[in-house]
């Protein structure tokens, strides 16, 4: 007697016994651990669908995806594996939640408490909960398998009209701010939102259109494209997005900015050179003190320079904290690398917010009274200029960067990288390379 062959020559129902279990237990999970709770509380899809729901979908989406993915199963048993998964899946997840509310175990598992299991249970109870989560995860399911089952065009088309609503839903002060100047008014945010901050349907189907339109462009345009282009548009769109919003959009990019900075110089160390360097962040302090103890208010200033005449200062100071750090730990490679620079980071942090350096840096308050930036004898005080400001430097880092990236000094970095006793074989001089990354990065 033969049997349908699945995976490792198991039948159809033994995949879907994994699977379905798999998921309903992951499902559980996100209950269990409060994501579901603290997902809940977004909407996305006017008052039927929140955030937390949708990821509970996506697990049974997921399941089905992978059963159908079998080719070792006749199409037929595939398509048996995909409702069963879901049937599974949506059975142990109401079993166990079902268990766990009657039990009340809030006291072992804050997040199983009564108003969480309830919308978990979509309000339902006893039998009616496992039937209706039962066919609703094994509908998903089989939505799950159809979607892998289309072409690979209709499946990137279907995954961003899911992106725009999902980014449409999550990311509404941003559209909102952005629409708000470019269509002058809000007149038309009751059409698209509701007031839980969800889309309503009108507002899904025009990020279903937009997701559409965006992989329709992206097909046509796609064989004309090149980095060049991608780098113009994430510019083009780096300047104009902040100057289109408000300021609090403009404080968030001023952040991603001083960390993108920040992420470029850790580049130098980690991604060329191979220096795992877990107390990077020293020398951004030691950049910021410096900055500040040269052009402060404050009774802690050392002098009273403007940003621009401190701004070289700051940067030989990191690079010559840099040196210093890189001096003990030349001979150090891989997690005891990564040891000693983070106990050095440590020992910088616990210096500046100690009372001994209180005195010379302000302690744990700092150094107050900085003065913003000046160009052409105009202070740059909105977050706006900040943000250019930001982006200025982060351009001429980055242009820096790469540039270093394909010299012979980012060479023998990368050759340092790959293999320091084959590098050192070749004539490279290691205490030299790492130096210079330290003090460059």
């Amino acid at each position: 007697m033969s049997i349908s062959p699945g995976q490792s020559g198991s039948p159809w129902w033994h995949l879907a016994l994994k699977a379905g279990a798999v998921c309903g237990f992951t499902g559980v999970y996100i209950v269990g651990v409060g994501v579901f709770s603290a997902f809940g509380a977004r909407s996305v899809l006017a008052h039927a669908v929140s955030l937390g729901q949708l990821l509970l979908l996506a697990v049974a989406i997921t399941g089905g995806w992978y059963a159908v993915s079998n080719r070792q199963l006749k199409p037929f048993e595939r398509w048996l594996a995909c409702a069963g998964t879901g049937l599974l899946a949506g059975l142990s997840y109401a079993a166990v939640l079902l268990v766990a509310r009657g039990a009340n175990v809030q006291g072992l598992f804050v997040a199983f408490n009564q108003p969480t299991l309830s919308a978990a249970l979509l309000g339902q109870s006893g039998a009616g909960a496992i039937a209706a989560l039962a066919g609703l995860a094994s509908v998903t399911a089989l939505a799950g398998a159809a979607i892998r089952q289309c072409p690979s065009a209709v499946r990137r088309t279907i995954l961003a009209a899911a992106v725009a609503v999902l980014f449409g839903a999550l990311l509404r002060d941003l559209w909102v701010s952005l629409f708000s100047t470019l269509l002058r008014g809000r007149w038309w945010v009751s059409t698209i939102y509701v007031s839980s901050g969800g889309l309503t349907w009108v507002g899904a189907g025009i990020a279903v259109l937009a997701g559409v339109a965006w992989q329709i462009a992206h097909y046509l345009i796609g064989q004309r494209r090149t980095p060049m282009i991608d780098v113009v548009i994430l510019m083009v769109a780096a300047l104009l997005v902040p100057f289109l919003t408000n300021a609090f959009v403009a404080q968030v990019m001023l952040l991603v900015g001083l960390y993108a900075l920040m992420g470029m110089g850790l580049n130098i160390e980690l991604g060329l050179a191979g220096l795992l360097d877990l107390g990077f962040v020293a020398f951004f302090a030691i950049g910021a003190y410096a900055t500040a103890l040269l052009t402060s208010d404050s009774p802690l200033a050392l002098a009273h320079l403007s940003f621009w005449e401190a701004l070289p200062v700051a940067t030989l100071c990191a690079a010559a904290g840099g040196f210093i750090f890189g001096l003990p730990v030349l001979r150090v490679r891989g997690d005891y690398l990564a040891l000693a620079t983070l106990g050095l980071g440590e020992i910088v942090r616990i210096i500046v917010v100690s009372d001994m350096a209180a005195p010379a840096i302000g302690g744990a308050q700092g150094i107050v009274g900085i003065p913003r930036p000046k160009l052409i004898d105009h202070p740059m005080v909105s977050q706006l200029s900040l943000y250019y400001l930001t982006f200025a430097l982060a351009c001429l880092v980055a242009f820096a960067a790469w540039r270093l990236q394909h010299s012979p000094v980012g060479r023998a970095w990368t050759a340092a990288r790959d293999d320091e006793d084959v590098a050192a074989t070749l004539g490279l001089d290691l205490v030299r390379s790492k130096l210079r990354a330290y003090v460059l990065g």
